[in-house]
């Protein structure tokens, strides 16, 4: 489900806070809501560098979305609180790119509008 040819409207970034590098292998989901919750629209899995550039679609209609990271997994085998981070966000700009990128660790995280 991840996006076909073209740049991707959704991207993010995420970085380990405890190692101070990317966090590589980290699955992440794209949905939209909809009348009976959440849909997918598209997944991805961060590369070498963290990243998630291919997550969704050129084209999104305007919205309310959230990118569904799976901790979990990225943590298995180590303690951690948080089995996944979802973060929710208004795409009222179809023509805007949106950035959202995660700082992870395995007790807390914290996010921001990217650029």
């Amino acid at each position: 489900m991840s996006a076909p040819g073209g740049r991707s409207r959704v991207t993010s970034h995420v970085l380990d806070a405890t190692t101070g590098r990317p966090a590589v292998g980290v699955g992440v989901r794209l949905e939209v809501r909809d009348g009976d919750g959440w849909s997918a629209v598209a997944t991805a899995t961060t590369d070498d560098d963290g990243r998630a550039s291919t997550l969704g679609p050129a084209e999104l209609d305007p919205g309310v979305y959230r990118v569904v990271f799976d901790t979990a997994r990225y943590f298995a085998g180590r303690p951690s609180f948080y089995p996944e981070v979802a973060i929710a966000f208004d795409l009222a700009d179809p023509g805007e790119h949106y950035h959202v990128p995660l700082l992870l660790s395995p007790f807390g995280y914290s996010t921001y509008r990217g650029s």
